[in-house]
């Protein structure tokens, strides 16, 4: 069986991934190593990997699509859900059922935004960017109106909080619950006429309607899937904190489209692939735990995040064969086999 290592996004990521291990293992003299260390980064890691995968999907959708309300609704998932799970069941008396029910609560919040998102963008035919800046703003205002602008507390249930801290024969349950997400979205991208046509619709609009592809209902469709993820990363964030905020992961944005963009999925749309997400994050999450280790403060790693991202935007948008057009013309002026000035070419005699 051969195996075909054709994939330079990927191989690029394996790469960044090592090396950032590597450095941090030596900087730290083998304590990077430790089991408790990878167990801390699988429990921080979904949050930031389910918010990048609904940008991710707005960005394959083309049409200049992306999804900043991510956070916003993530964070108002999880405000409804802890407002409205008490009223429906008691925490203390069971545990199991408020858990459930606020899930429930906190999914149906974010498909209900996502649904938003999508309506306003296919059916009003708003700039993505802009519709979904707007509904960032609107969700997040929502949430403050709830909370009155503090944190607000969640019912004490063990199983909520298991969902945020817990492990499972070693492997955090936010991790899990990201990698059981992962590979469904994948397969749905892969596998799924769904994916198919969200990868035409990204590639060539024009082409998708021509080939009868339903824009509006697949934009719709994309949005509150979106919205979705955000809601499980709400309630990811609900269980490890016990607590909901309305401004919680005020930088988070940033960092999920710079996992997105690190992935290589292109912002015109038409290609991603869910296993360069997985590694483009574990990256971020590695390369945050070194600075953590170093000693780094936040304002730097919001720089180095920034700068980062113009890298990769910068590399997505250039090519190597584009420098040529910095290559000076005299070097590129002159054909071939020219003879120097003032030499006798030999003529052919008939």
């Amino acid at each position: 069986m051969k195996f075909r290592f054709s994939d330079r996004e990927l191989n690029f990521l394996v790469g960044i991934n090592v090396a950032i291990l590597v450095i941090a293992t030596v900087l730290s003299k083998g304590d990077f190593l430790d089991v408790y260390n990878f167990q801390s980064m699988g429990g921080q890691l979904p949050e930031l990997g389910l918010l990048a995968m609904g940008v991710a999907l707005s960005m394959i959708s083309g049409n200049g699509g992306i999804d900043l309300s991510g956070v916003a609704l993530a964070n108002l998932s999880g405000v409804v859900a802890a407002t409205l799970a008490p009223m429906l069941v008691d925490a203390d008396a069971a545990p199991w059922a408020y858990t459930g029910a606020f899930a429930a609560v906190a999914l149906a919040t974010g498909l209900a935004g996502g649904l938003l998102n999508g309506v306003l963008i296919a059916r009003a035919g708003l700039t993505p960017i802009l519709c979904t800046l707007g509904t960032q703003l609107l969700y997040t205002g929502l949430a403050v109106v709830l909370t009155g602008g503090s944190s607000l507390r969640v019912g004490n249930a063990e199983p909520l909080s298991a969902i945020g801290n817990e492990n499972v024969l070693g492997v955090p349950i936010p991790f899990a619950i990201f990698i059981a997400m992962l590979l469904a979205v994948g397969w749905l991208l892969k596998q799924s006429p769904f994916g198919i046509r969200l990868f035409l619709l990204g590639t060539n609009a024009k082409a998708a309607r021509y080939a009868g592809i339903p824009q509006g209902r697949m934009l719709i469709a994309t949005y509150a899937l979106c919205g979705v993820l955000a809601a499980v990363a709400g309630v990811i964030i609900a269980g490890r904190t016990a607590s909901v905020k309305s401004d919680y992961g005020n930088s988070y944005l940033l960092i999920a489209i710079l996992i997105t963009v690190m992935a290589g999925v292109r912002p015109q749309g038409g290609y991603g692939r869910m296993v360069c997400l997985f590694f483009s994050a574990v990256a971020l999450q590695l390369l945050s735990s070194t600075f953590n280790l170093l000693g780094i403060s936040n304002f730097f790693r919001d720089c180095a995040w920034g700068l980062l991202l113009l890298f990769f935007l910068a590399s997505a948008r250039f090519s190597l064969s584009d420098l040529r057009s910095f290559i000076p013309a005299s070097r590129t002026s002159a054909p071939p086999h020219q003879p120097p000035p003032g030499a006798t070419q030999r003529t052919t005699e008939g």
